[in-house]
């Protein structure tokens, strides 16, 4: 399985303009700049594409997890905050919510741990990753 996206860039690093999209067209002709990007102009920007990217593998990875624990949540709530420090992205902190009533929780925390090193985000991030997990059951 193979998954595309595209992006174009025009003019200088300060005052050009990019846009991008992916194959699917979930995405289309998004737009992204240096304002965007490395300052706090709202829009699009790579490291946000990665946070969203993490978050929701991580959810899909720790809901896997738990089924094989035989563990059906209700519910897996991942934020993912990427921080980008120095031209490198250093750190990515996900803060997750498992809504499982009636789960052991020692099941969850393992299932947990097992999503953060075998997500296939995670496993091609080169950075720290941390987890915060809150769990209800």
């Amino acid at each position: 399985m193979k998954r595309s996206a595209n992006a174009i860039w025009e003019g200088s690093i300060k005052e050009g303009k990019g846009t991008f999209g992916v194959a699917s067209g979930a995405i289309t002709a998004t737009p992204y700049s240096f304002k965007t990007r490395f300052e706090q102009t709202p829009g699009a920007n790579p490291e946000e594409l990665i946070a969203a990217a993490h978050a929701s593998c991580f959810s899909m990875a720790l809901g896997a997890q738990l089924g094989e624990r035989g563990i059906t949540p209700e519910s897996v709530e991942t934020s993912c905050d990427i921080t980008f420090e120095n031209k490198t992205l250093t750190k990515s902190a996900l803060t997750t919510k498992v809504t499982a009533r009636g789960a052991d929780t020692a099941k969850i925390e393992e299932a947990a741990a097992a999503a953060k090193a075998g997500c296939p985000i995670s496993k091609v991030l080169k950075l720290d990753i941390v987890l915060e997990l809150a769990i209800v059951n």
